[in-house]
Formats: structure tokens, C-alpha cells, sequence
């Protein structure tokens, strides 16, 4: 990836001017906006639309689809190793939110992030941590009802997703905490800001379980608003970063998207080998050359949104 070009000072005033009318709307909103206050009682309904036959996870997204191990496959083994996709599905968005995103907005609410101060936004960062926390438990819930449902007592240990793995690794080949500091925050906007994208894979399906699909529509209406309040703190914090942290943040923003964005090979293997695939190695080796399997997500929009409010350019994955 190309380093991104910093702005003129004169730039990054225009840019960084905060709309807190956009927060101060958001903020008001919350309270009946927010799934936790309007919806907490339809992921408690009892399990009447829980079909047996009817996947957790689309087929269509497993990137070894079209594989002749998986096609020639039987219907238990299928099975087994779609459930297995949406409880991952599920563990990288808690990550998502309880690794990345859940620091970040309590600092800010806190006060602790690159000075950022002035009510409207602090108390738009605290209503966002409280919405994560909520989707943490969601996404934890729905991975309970799963596993009762299809009589999964217990699943292999995977790997720390693929998001937070790749934060880890950046934060080890950083320049020091200053540098670390910028990471957390441009990891934290990226996943904000694109996490829709994510959501949307399943919130729309028609043929997965019903169930799945209400959680994460329900998760993906709040990210809508997270991510307009996410740009006007990015907008805060970027005016307040010294030229050099600006530098780091820029670099760090296609990084972070292609974390985000990316195919995690490393649990292929294990989902497929617990549900009995004895190839598994071979099968995740060979989908690694298919074409389109780099990347799950590939709607960048929320970033290009970021870029315009920025005045920055920034060179997706492709």
C-alpha cells in the first residue's frame, strides 16, 4: 500500500471543523433509536422459527463454494460446518467491538484521546460503547441459542479474528505507544465505519434461520448512526493530532481496511476438519488461488465517505 498524502494546515482546518448538530441529533435520537432500548425483547422470544433444515450461514460466502469436496459432500458434514461459519461469524464481530472498538469510545467518553473534550461528543462516544457492549451480548446470545439448537456442546478454539490479529501485529512493529495509540484509533474507525458491510453479508439473507439475520440487522441499524458519529470524531481527532501522528493515521487507514476486509484463512482448516473433512488443508491451500476469495467485504463506501470528510485519499484493497 501507498503512503497517503497529508493535507495542507489550511486543509486539515476545513476538514476537521466538527458538524455537532450531527451529533447533538444523533445524541437526542438514542434513547429511542438504540436496538437495546426498542428490541432487547425480540432476541428473548422462544425458538418457534428455528427450522432444522434451514442454514445458519449463506453457503454462497464459503470461499471454498464451488470446491469438490464440499460439493460432494453429505448434508450432516455441510451442516456442521455452516453452524461452524456463524458462531465465526459471530466470535469476529464481538472481537470487533470488544478488542477495537469499546477502548477507543471509553477513552473518548473518558476524555482520554488526544484531548478530545465538548459534551456532544463525549456523550455520543459513551452511547456507542453502551450500543457495542449490547451487541456483544447479542451476538453472544445468539451464539448460545445456536449451539443449543443444533446440539453443539462444545466447538474447536480458533484463532483471535483476523481484524484484531492484524492490530497486534502492526501495534509489535510500531514505533512505540504514541504510534500504538493512532493504530487503536484508525482500527476503531475502520471497523466502525465499514462494519455495516459486514453485518450485511447475513442481515438481508432470506435463506439462512430467521433468527440470524434479525441480529444482525438489528446490530447493523445502530452502526448506521455509529458511523456518522464516528466521521465527525474522526474529524475532532484529526485536527488535534500532531503532524506526524496525522502521517501514522493515514498509513495506518488501508491497513486497518484490508484487516478488516480480508478473507481469514486460518479457521478454514479447523471449522473443516471438526466437521470431518479429512482434505481440509488441501481444500483452504487450494481456495487461496481462487479468484475473489482475498477479501469478504468489498463495500468500501463508509470510508470513502471518511476520505471526502478528510480531504485524504486512500487506496482500497482490490
Amino acid at each position: 500500500m501507498s503512503e497517503l498524502q497529508v493535507m495542507s494546515e489550511i486543509a486539515v482546518e476545513d476538514a476537521t471543523e466538527v458538524d455537532f448538530s450531527v451529533l447533538k441529533r444523533l445524541n437526542a435520537a438514542w434513547p429511542k433509536r438504540s436496538t437495546l432500548a426498542s428490541d432487547i425483547g425480540r432476541l428473548h422470544t422462544d425458538d418457534e422459527f428455528f427450522d432444522p433444515s434451514v442454514p445458519d450461514y449463506p453457503e454462497h460466502f464459503l470461499p471454498f463454494a464451488n470446491h469438490p469436496s464440499w460439493i460432494d459432500a453429505g448434508a450432516e458434514q455441510r451442516q456442521k460446518v455452516l453452524t461452524a461459519a456463524w458462531l465465526v461469524y459471530n466470535q469476529r464481530v464481538i472481537t470487533a467491538e470488544e478488542e477495537v472498538a469499546n477502548p477507543t469510545f471509553q477513552r473518548i467518553a473518558h476524555g482520554t484521546l488526544f484531548g478530545l473534550s465538548g459534551a456532544a461528543l463525549r456523550e455520543a462516544a459513551q452511547q456507542a460503547h453502551v450500543d457495542e457492549t449490547w451487541h456483544t451480548y447479542m451476538h453472544i446470545l445468539a451464539m448460545r441459542k445456536t449451539g443449543e439448537l443444533r446440539g453443539m456442546d462444545t466447538m474447536p478454539t480458533y484463532p483471535d479474528a483476523v481484524t484484531y490479529r492484524r492490530l497486534v501485529e502492526a501495534r509489535a512493529a510500531s514505533s512505540g505507544e504514541d504510534e500504538n495509540e493512532i493504530l487503536d484509533f484508525a482500527w476503531t474507525v475502520v471497523s466502525e465505519i465499514s462494519i455495516n458491510a459486514y453485518l450485511e453479508l447475513l442481515s438481508n439473507d432470506q435463506d439462512i434461520q430467521p433468527y440470524h439475520s434479525l441480529v444482525t440487522r438489528l446490530h447493523a441499524r445502530d452502526e448506521s448512526a455509529h458511523g456518522a458519529v464516528l466521521i465527525e470524531i474522526a474529524k475532532a481527532a484529526y485536527g488535534a493530532m500532531s503532524e506526524q501522528q496525522r502521517r501514522w493515521f493515514v498509513t495506518a487507514l488501508p491497513r486497518a481496511l484490508r484487516a478488516f476486509a480480508e478473507t481469514d484463512y486460518s479457521v478454514w482448516p479447523i471449522v473443516l476438519s471438526h466437521a470431518g473433512f479429512e482434505d481440509a488443508d488441501a481444500i483452504v491451500a487450494e481456495m487461496k488461488n481462487y479468484p475473489g476469495n482475498e477479501l469478504l467485504v468489498r463495500d468500501f463506501s463508509g470510508l470513502t465517505r471518511l476520505g471526502r470528510a478528510l480531504h485524504i485519499e486512500i487506496e482500497f484493497p482490490e
